[in-house]
């Protein structure tokens, strides 16, 4: 079976969900970092807690 090799450009919404999520983690790493809580992660299948 072949596959089609066209690239989308992404949609709007798209580019938006994905600034939103950045902005997002970053918040929530100033305040991890701010109060001492750890973040938890995604690693090698695992989820596991970091110190920030």
């Amino acid at each position: 079976m072949k596959r089609n090799s066209v690239h989308k450009k992404p949609s709007r919404l798209t580019i938006a969900v994905g600034r939103a999520l950045r902005r997002a983690g970053k918040t929530a790493r100033k305040t991890a970092r701010a109060y001492g809580t750890p973040i938890y992660v995604w690693k090698d299948g695992k989820v596991v807690a970091e110190k920030p």
